[in-house]
C-alpha cells in the first residue's frame, strides 16, 4: 500500500536503502588484452607468439605458478593478496564475429535480447521505493546494459539539480507532491529528497575518504563520483562507467602503458575510499572481447575471443585466478579460429554469483534469457 506523502522529503529513502547493495559495472571499451593485463608468465608458447610485446617476467607481479599481474596494475596486487579481488581468464561471450559493435551489443544485452541484462535485473528486483538515481551511467549516455531500467547519465553532481534556483520552488514542489499522494507523490518525494542529498554532497568540503588517492583523469573522477553517490544514501543500486581506448592494433605497449595505471589507480582509490562500505558494493570489470595470441606486424594485437574479468568487493571470494589453461600452453593446436584463446568461462557465469549475492531470490533465467545456466565460484 502506498500512503499519501505529508512530508515527502523525510519519508522516501530509508536506512535500509542507504545500506542496500550496489553493483558497479566497469566496461573496458575496445577489447582489452587479457594476456597483457594478466600475463601467463609460465607459458613459453605465449612468449614465442609475442617476441616484442610479451610481458617480461620481471614486469609481472606473481599471482601463482602460471600467472602474474602486469606491474602497471600494481595497486590491485594487494587487493588480490588480501582476498578482495578475483580474476577470471579465458572469459567472454558466445558472440564470435570479433566485431566491436556486435560483441558490445551481445555483452550489454546479455545475448540477442531487447533491453540490457542489468536493466532486466533491476526491473525484476525493483521496489516501490526506487528513486530517480537507482541506476546511473557515468558519462554522456546511459549504458546499453541498463536498457529497460529507469536510468540517468551523469558527468558531475551539478547535472542533477532543478533548473530554477529559486528556493521557493523547492517548497512549492514538496507541497504539490505531498497533496498528490500515490505513485506521483512518491516519485516526486523521492526526487526532491535525492536533490537535497546531492546538494548536501555538493556543498560538502570533504573529499575522498580513508586517504584515497584518485587520479585527475575522467575514469578516476567518475569512480569518485560513484563513491560519493553511494555515501549520499540516495538509493543507488547500479552504476556503470567506461574506460575506453583498448583497441591495441598498433604499438600496444605504448597504448596500454597509459591505460593500465589509470585503471589500477582508479579501482584502488575506489576501494580505499569506500572502506567498510565495499562489503556491499560489487565491482565487475569486463571488456567486449580479448586479443589474438600472436602479435601483428604493427607491434600490436588484433581482435580475439577470450579475455579477462576482475571481480572486487561485495564478499567476493578473491585471492584466486580462475583459468582452464591448456597443458601445452598457447600453441597453435590449443587456439581457435585465427589464433584466439578459446572462451572457457561465459561472462554471464561470472556475473551470476555476483547478482545472487545482491539478491538471492533473483531469477537468472529472466536476467539472461536463452543463455545456458551456470556460475563460477567468484
Amino acid at each position: 500500500m502506498i500512503h499519501h506523502l505529508t512530508s515527502p522529503v523525510n519519508t522516501v529513502v530509508s536506512a535500509e536503502q542507504d545500506a542496500a547493495p550496489v553493483l558497479v559495472n566497469v566496461f573496458l571499451r575496445g577489447g582489452a588484452d587479457g594476456l597483457h593485463l594478466v600475463p601467463p608468465v609460465g607459458d613459453d608458447a605465449c612468449y614465442r607468439a609475442r617476441p616484442s610485446i610479451a610481458v617480461k617476467k620481471s614486469d609481472a607481479l606473481r599471482l601463482d605458478d602460471m600467472f602474474g599481474l602486469h606491474r602497471d596494475l600494481a595497486p590491485l596486487h594487494p587487493l588480490y593478496q588480501s582476498g578482495e579481488l578475483a580474476i577470471v581468464h579465458q572469459c567472454g561471450t558466445a558472440e564470435e564475429s570479433r566485431s566491436h559493435f556486435e560483441a558490445e551489443d551481445y555483452l550489454h544485452h546479455g545475448g540477442f535480447q531487447g533491453g540490457g541484462w542489468l536493466g532486466r535485473f533491476l526491473h525484476q528486483t525493483r521496489t516501490p521505493a526506487d528513486g530517480p538515481l537507482t541506476a546511473v551511467s557515468i558519462g554522456s549516455a546511459v549504458s546499453d546494459s541498463l536498457r529497460g531500467a529507469a536510468a540517468v547519465s551523469l558527468r558531475s553532481l551539478e547535472e542533477f539539480t532543478l533548473p530554477d534556483k529559486d528556493p521557493a520552488l523547492r517548497g512549492q514542489l514538496a507541497a504539490l507532491y505531498g497533496k498528490a499522494g500515490g505513485a506521483l507523490g512518491l516519485a516526486g518525494g523521492q526526487t526532491l529528497q535525492a536533490l537535497d542529498r546531492i546538494e548536501a554532497v555538493r556543498k560538502s568540503t570533504t573529499g575522498a575518504k580513508n586517504g584515497a588517492d584518485y587520479g585527475a583523469d575522467d575514469f578516476s573522477s567518475g569512480l569518485s563520483l560513484i563513491a560519493r553517490l553511494i555515501r549520499a544514501g540516495i538509493g543507488l543500486r547500479a552504476a556503470t562507467i567506461e574506460l575506453g581506448g583498448w583497441d591495441s592494433h598498433f604499438t600496444q605497449l605504448t597504448l596500454t602503458g597509459g591505460l593500465m595505471p589509470r585503471l589500477a589507480r582508479g579501482l584502488a582509490a575506489f576501494h580505499r575510499d569506500l572502506g567498510a562500505d565495499l562489503r556491499r558494493v560489487h565491482v565487475v570489470v569486463m571488456s567486449e572481447f580479448g586479443r589474438r595470441v600472436a602479435e601483428n606486424v604493427s607491434i600490436g594485437t588484433d581482435h580475439g575471443r577470450g579475455g579477462v574479468m576482475f571481480v572486487m568487493g561485495g564478499g567476493t571470494p578473491g585471492g584466486k585466478i580462475i583459468a582452464d589453461w591448456p597443458r601445452s600452453g598457447l600453441i597453435a593446436s590449443a587456439l581457435e579460429g585465427p589464433g584466439d584463446i578459446p572462451v572457457r568461462h561465459a561472462t554471464h557465469h561470472v556475473l551470476t554469483p555476483v547478482l545472487k549475492r545482491i539478491r538471492r531470490d533473483v531469477d537468472m533465467s529472466k536476467v539472461f534469457p536463452d543463455l545456458p545456466k551456470g556460475e563460477l565460484a567468484v
